[in-house]
Parts: C-alpha cells; structure tokens; sequence
C-alpha cells in the first residue's frame, strides 16, 4: 500500500513538474511571439590602419546633400497668386538700403510678405542683394494660402507695410483695388479647396509589433532619412531644398523612450502632400510601391485613416482621381511642384 502511495505521489509531482514546465515554456513563447519585433544587428565596420604622425588629418564632415543639384534663387513675385504693388523711385537705391527698409516681419495676417527689385545691371526681377543697385521696385502679398484667403484687414495691413517701406526709399507706391483683389483671392482659394489633396494611409502590423528601431532599419533600406521631429522619417527630393516626396510617422513618444527597443508599435503613416510634388516624379507610384514592400517585408497590412483595409482597387482608383488633380491644376498654371503650387497649398 505504502509503495502504491509513493509511486502515485511520484506519478503526480512528475505530472506537476511538467504542468509546470510546459506553463513557464508556453509564458516565453507567448513573450517572445508578442514582443516588439527588432532592427537586424548591422556588421561592425572594419578598422581602419594605424596613422602615423604624419598621416593623421582633421576629420572632414561631409554634407550628403552637397552633390545634390540646388533650387535657384531667383524672383517668386507672381501675378497669379499675389496682390503687387509697384514702387518707383526717382534714382537707384543701393541693396543695402533696400535690406534695411524691409519690414521686421515678412508676414501679413497669416500671408506672406516679399519685396523685389529691378536690378540696374540687367533689368530683370529679383530677390534684394547686398551690394546691387536698384531702379524700381515691387512688394507683394499671397492671395490665398491653406490658411484661407486674404482679407480686407490684412489687405490694410499690407498697404501699411508697403508704404513704409516706399517712404523708406523715397519712393512712390500704387495700389490696386481692395475689393477686386479680396475677391480674386477669395475665388483662388476656392480653387484651391477644391483641389487640395494630402494622402496618408496607416501601415499595421498584423501580428507581432514592431520596434522603432525596426521601423527606422526597414524604411531606410527604402531611401528615408530621419526627419527633425521624433518618429518621423522622409524620402528626400533630389533637389536639395525642395519638399519631401513622402514623409513616415509613428508614436514620436516610443521614439523618444530610454529603451526605444522595448516600445511596442502596432502602425505608422505613411503620407503625401500631391500639390506640393511634381507630376513627373511620379510620387503616388512611389508611394504604392513603398506600401508594397513594406507590407511584404513587415508582415503588415495598408489601411485607410477609419482602419477599412486598402486593396489595388482602391488604389487604383486613388491613382485615377489624381490624373484629373493633375490635369486641373496644369490648366490653372498651377502645377503641382511649381514654385507657385508650393506656396498655394502651405
């Protein structure tokens, strides 16, 4: 009976044991199946050869935009989207003087501000230069911006400016109609309402989460860069100074933990601000692209702001709406990725 007992006491702490074990395995898979998923470990960058006294240099720090072409610096003033007010002067003004003329703000309510001048040498518009002479000029302000349209206040207020700065060269101003220009920006900033478009789909995991650092490796691997602002990433233009083709958001919270490592993220953004990019740098294609690979590559799933999944039906039709986008503002002459188009819709 004695023996009965014990070989059954032993049977259950045996059954116990790997009750026990089986729990404490089954804790770590579910740890290891939930746990945020990481970067891969890069390779260790090989050494480089000991200098001697005479081959040692100051460290050069490189620009990695610097090979990229840059944005001309020439005249924005344009009939099109700004109320102009033509200034005469009786003789040349120096750049200097002009410069110094200028307003401490370059705004007007919520629009912006700018004055160029005629140069003596060439006779064309630009941007004022210390150092140049100049035989007229002109200073403007933005009917409309994603702000809304210029008002009568501001349009006050931008008389204002402009006077100041005319008496400040001794010159003379002529402005145009106040209620025929509030209107003109009113009716552009329709047209802009009505062909505005921001594009941001969410990316979410759909099993396992993903660490920032995970996040950051796999979109790099797509040519972002990070951003300014914690937890945001961007697809440089090839032109140094113009904006982004796509920017990449997620919790800029997790981004910013001690151990960003143990930050569970479940989505990101992905976005596209369409007026703001050329046509012909196919920026929408680009976009439906990245989703792919990232999707694939994550083990993730595209869906709209509501959390309705996007398939290629959807997307394709996405694709033709921003053809006739497209078409619309060309016959505007508002291209998007003009230098019109950007400061239009900003």
């Amino acid at each position: 009976m004695l023996d009965s007992l014990s070989s059954l006491q032993v049977s259950l702490a045996g059954i116990g044991g790997l009750t026990l074990l089986a729990v404490v395995v089954y804790n770590h898979w579910t740890s290891r199946k939930n746990a945020p998923r990481q970067a891969e470990p890069q390779p260790e960058p090989l050494s480089a050869p000991a200098l001697g006294p005479a081959d040692q240099q100051e460290p050069v720090l490189m620009d990695d935009f610097a090979s990229l072409p840059q944005p001309e610096r020439k005249a924005q003033i344009d009939a099109l989207i700004d109320v102009i007010a033509a200034i005469e002067v009786d003789q040349p003004v120096s750049g200097d003087a002009a410069l110094a003329a200028l307003p401490a703000t370059r705004r007007v309510g919520t629009k912006p501000f700018n004055v160029e001048g005629c140069s003596q040498l060439h006779g064309e518009w630009e941007p004022l230069f210390a150092g140049r002479r100049y035989s007229a000029f002109q200073a403007a302000v933005q009917l409309a911006n994603r702000m809304g349209p210029l008002n009568e206040i501001e349009f006050s207020e931008f008389v204002v400016k402009t006077q100041a700065f005319a008496d400040a060269v001794n010159g003379t101003a002529t402005f145009s109609d106040m209620l025929e220009e509030v209107a003109r920006a009113r009716e552009l900033d329709q047209f802009a309402n009505d062909h505005d478009a921001h594009l941001s789909f969410t990316l979410c995991a759909r099993a396992a989460a993903w660490s920032p650092g995970y996040i950051q490796q796999h979109a790099a691997r797509l040519g972002f860069v990070a951003g300014v602002i914690p937890g945001r990433m961007v697809l440089p233009s090839l032109v140094q100074g113009l904006p982004p083709v796509l920017s990449l958001t997620f919790d800029s919270q997790a981004a910013m933990a001690d151990d960003p490592a143990l930050s569970a993220i479940r989505e990101f953004c992905l976005s596209l601000d369409v007026p703001q990019i050329a046509r012909e740098d196919e920026s929408f294609a680009r976009l439906r692209d990245v989703i792919r690979r990232l999707t694939q590559e994550m083990d993730g799933v595209v869906t709209d702001g509501a959390g309705q999944v996007l398939g290629d039906a959807v997307l394709d039709q996405i694709a033709g709406d921003l053809r006739q986008l497209y078409d619309a503002l060309d016959l505007r002459e508002l291209s998007a990725g003009s230098a019109q188009a950007r400061r239009l819709f900003s």
